[in-house]
Formats: C-alpha cells, sequence, structure tokens
C-alpha cells in the first residue's frame, strides 16, 4: 500500500484500489456497517491510514443519502411493485428514496431540475416506466448524476444502463401456452406501440404464431394505454367482431381487468368462452375474478437491481451491460382453459 497520497485529497476510489476492494465496501466500513468481514475492515481501514483519507468537513456524518425516483403513476400496480424493491435495497444501504412524479419534472426546466437535484444531494434518479427527454438526459449527464432506467418506454439515444425483463420470451411463453390448449384466434392487444417492451411483446406473439403456422388476423392486433380503460374498449371490440378471438393475450394486468369486463357486459364468462392471458403478474392477477393467468415480471427484482447499478455508477464502477433482461415465467391461473368445442 502506499503512503499518504501526495498534491492532493485520497479520495473513496483510491483507498479502495489500495485495498483491493469496492468503493461501497469502503463507505460501509466508514459509516461503521456490520456487514463486512473483519479481515476485509482491517485492511480497508489500513488503507484510510495510508492514504491519509480525511472526511472533507465531515460531510459523511451529516448527510442523508437519498436516490431520486421518477415515474408516471405512483398508484399504478406495475410502479408500487417495482418502488417496493427500490425501497427494500436502499434499505439495506441506509438511503432513502425520494419519489417525484414525471408530470411535476416536466414543469420546471432541465436545467432547473438538475440543479434542485443536486441542492437537495439526491445521489442518483431511477425513472420507473416512462420516458425522459433529450434535454433532461443531457442536463443530467453534464450535472454528471447518474441515472438507471426501469423498462424504459423507449431506450435511451444518451449511454444509460436500463433494466427490464425477457418480454419476447414472455409473449412466445404466453402464446404458446394458448396454442397448446387449442386456441386457434388468439388476439393481442398490447401497450401502446412506441413502448419498447410492447413490442417486444407483440414480436414474441407474432413469432409463437409463426412457429404454429398460425394467420394473424390485422384485427386481432392493436394497442393502448397499459390502463384497464384500454382493454374495455378493445374487448368490447374484439368481441364485436364477425369471428371474435377465443384467447387474448394483453401488454399488463390492467388491460386484462379491461378486458375481463369487456367480456362480463357481453355475458361471456372467462375462461368458458374467452380466454385472457395478462402481463407482470402485480396484485391485480390474484384478485381479479377469476384469478388471471399472466406472464410473471420479476418487478421487485428489477427495482433492487436497478438500485445496486445506480450505487455502482454512482461509486465510478461500471454498470455492466447497458440493457439488463431478468426472467419472465408463465403464472397460470383459471382465466384460461381450452376452447368451447
Amino acid at each position: 500500500m502506499s503512503k499518504a497520497v501526495a498534491g492532493g485529497r485520497a479520495t473513496l476510489a483510491m483507498v479502495a484500489a489500495a485495498a483491493g476492494v469496492s468503493t461501497p465496501t469502503v463507505s460501509k466500513v466508514l459509516h461503521g456497517r456490520p456487514d463486512v468481514a473483519a479481515a476485509t475492515r482491517a485492511r480497508v481501514e489500513q488503507a484510510l491510514a495510508d492514504c491519509g483519507y480525511v472526511p472533507p468537513q465531515n460531510q459523511e456524518r451529516r448527510r442523508v443519502h437519498t436516490v431520486n425516483l421518477v415515474c408516471d403513476d405512483l398508484l399504478a400496480p406495475y410502479t408500487s411493485e417495482v418502488l417496493r424493491g427500490v425501497t427494500k435495497a436502499a434499505n439495506l444501504e441506509e438511503m432513502d428514496v425520494v419519489v417525484a412524479l414525471l408530470q411535476d419534472v416536466a414543469g420546471s426546466t432541465p436545467q432547473a431540475w438538475t440543479r434542485r437535484l443536486r441542492a437537495a444531494g439526491h445521489e442518483g434518479i431511477i425513472v420507473v416506466a416512462c420516458e425522459l427527454t433529450d434535454a433532461q438526459l443531457t442536463a443530467l449527464d453534464r450535472a454528471r448524476m447518474p441515472l438507471v432506467a426501469i423498462d424504459p418506454l423507449s431506450l435511451p439515444s444518451v449511454e444509460v444502463a436500463s433494466v427490464g425483463s425477457t418480454n419476447a420470451a414472455g409473449g412466445v411463453d404466453a402464446t404458446e401456452y394458448l396454442v397448446g390448449l387449442g386456441h386457434r384466434r388468439i388476439a393481442f392487444v398490447g401497450g401502446p406501440v412506441t413502448s419498447t417492451c410492447g413490442q417486444a411483446r407483440l414480436h414474441g406473439y407474432l413469432a409463437a404464431m409463426s412457429n404454429a403456422r398460425l394467420p394473424v388476423d390485422t384485427d386481432l392486433v392493436s394497442h393502448g394505454p397499459f390502463v384497464t380503460p384500454t382493454g374495455l374498449a378493445e374487448g368490447q371490440r374484439l368481441l364485436g367482431l364477425d369471428e371474435p378471438p377465443t384467447a387474448v393475450i394483453v401488454g399488463n394486468d390492467s388491460i386484462a381487468i379491461g378486458v375481463i369486463e369487456a367480456a362480463r357486459q357481453r355475458g361471456l364468462a372467462v375462461p368458458a368462452d374467452l380466454s385472457v392471458v395478462g402481463f407482470d403478474d402485480t396484485y391485480l392477477a390474484e384478485s381479479s375474478t377469476p384469478p388471471l393467468t399472466t406472464v410473471r415480471q420479476p418487478l421487485q427484482e428489477m427495482g433492487a437491481f436497478a438500485f445496486r447499478t445506480l450505487l455502482r455508477v454512482r461509486d465510478g464502477e461500471p454498470p455492466g451491460a447497458r440493457h439488463t433482461e431478468l426472467a419472465t415465467q408463465l403464472v397460470i391461473r383459471s382465466s384460461t382453459a381450452r376452447p368451447a368445442t
């Protein structure tokens, strides 16, 4: 190990390099965290002494460590599950999470927004299922504000780490399951046409239909916001066709609730007359009538992964892959069955 740094103040990164550990480990030792092995703690403490590290004006002792989470709809089931994952991970690091709505952020200039974030001491931003403007992204980059996106509506043009799930594989699994039940006329009601995750689910559906050598009627494919009214409107349209589908795959659980309601309003039963498959596996899936077959996204795990990635970016470490996908899983409940003969 080298002795005290000459001609400048030692940083956490320098201490970490001297001790052969990560920057977060050095931070844990400085904060007296118990989850550091005794031998590692001793090595870090020796490196702190050798490097002559001095916390800047005791800033570390009085600073409240926070990250900012920006979302489009705090009450959406998807968002609440992701937020649980972020806050659980933040609690382990003794950090706070401050939530902001995108429409509130949009009310100020990007420069003013980033100044407020810096003034409040926020150490990074997690953006959930919404899209920042190029101006906002540029302002954050210039302010060196770390950013991680969860299920971005479109992948940012700048270098931003993002987390999602294997949406295309989920679309394939849902479609293949319905084909295996005997369905041949399967509809797809996705999210916004510009949504990256929605397009991936659509591609999975189309690939599985092609593999099964089943034609796709363009009347059976539609898009709309990830909300229940989309499912209600599109469900009514689909069930009003001269040849309605026997099964529907939708972009999220909220849309699925709308499709089930559309069937009920037409005097149809789910799944006897129409099978419905959702996406996400939020609390809506188990509480719906009937309980919803759905593609589970590991939403809490995605939130926790995004938080840990944000800390790595904050500490100057590489985030790993630019876009990381966690595995989806088909959860079979009571909203699907063989088609009526």
